[in-house]
């Protein structure tokens, strides 16, 4: 069995399987010394591949290119603007295959067979109705994070925050130049749904997490344990924290006000 097929084990075991449409949030750290050890040489394409190799050719990987320099006013270039996300989510990016969504702040690789779908996706909303998020949702999608604490990589909880309409976030727009696919240059308008900073907003979602493990939404293992790979599914997931929501419970498990003592 190759170094490609003993990972690809190792995530379906977690519970990636073949035909999965699945969004991959990552922290190669771990995994790369593993592979190190073995003497294996462009470690991080053989994840990459790895991947791939346990959804098949039926299956779909969604990677985020997420880049905040567009709300500094630095001009977003589809073609060339990099991803801020890991060496793993830049491989995505130049993958010959891979298709990239439009939002210039929470853009994805999309590569697989169902690619197709998100070509067109140019949501005006980094976390909104007609989001990547909300498609990965509608296909009966997954998540899966590799060796990070959920504060660290499950951006998903503000797409169900912003379907939920929570009070401690609100819309904002920014606007800056924009190169699309053709190279073509003019200026464009996105919002993002972000914390209330002024009322001292932080967002704390390892408390949720907790919850999502105690109730079995989670899937294979803990950062730093086994392959250290966990998997939900992503409807199951958005309807989980949006009963959290609609009981009142957000605060100390979604977020927190600085200076406050958590709930």
């Amino acid at each position: 069995m190759s170094v490609v097929e003993e990972l690809a084990d190792k995530w379906q075991q977690a519970g990636i399987s073949q035909g999965d449409t699945i969004l991959i949030h990552s922290s190669l750290k771990r995994t790369l010394k593993s592979l190190i050890k073995q003497d294996q040489k462009n470690s991080p394409q053989v994840v990459l591949d790895s991947f791939l190799e346990a959804v098949g050719s039926s299956g779909t990987l969604l990677l985020p290119l997420f880049n905040f320099d567009f709300t500094e006013g630095i001009p977003f270039d589809y073609n060339n603007t990099p991803s801020k996300m890991g060496i793993l989510t830049e491989l995505a990016r130049k993958h010959p295959n891979a298709i990239r969504t439009g939002h210039p702040i929470y853009s994805f690789a999309v590569i697989g067979h169902h690619s197709e779908k998100f070509r067109t996706v140019n949501n005006f909303s980094g976390y909104g109705h007609d989001s990547p998020f909300a498609t990965l949702r509608q296909m009966n999608g997954k998540i899966a994070v590799l060796d990070l604490p959920d504060q660290n990589s499950m951006t998903f909880y503000h797409h169900v925050e912003e379907m939920n309409l929570v009070s401690y976030r609100y819309h904002k727009t920014f606007t800056g130049e924009y190169i699309d696919v053709t190279g073509h240059k003019d200026v464009r308008t996105y919002g993002l749904f972000v914390r209330n900073i002024e009322a001292g907003v932080i967002t704390h979602v390892n408390p949720l997490g907790e919850l999502m493990w105690e109730n079995g939404l989670y899937s294979g293992f803990r950062p730093g344990e086994n392959c250290g790979l966990r998997v939900v599914n992503a409807q199951k997931m958005f309807d989980f924290v949006s009963k959290i929501i609609a009981s009142g419970k957000s605060k100390g498990l979604l977020y927190r006000i600085e200076g406050e003592a958590d709930d």
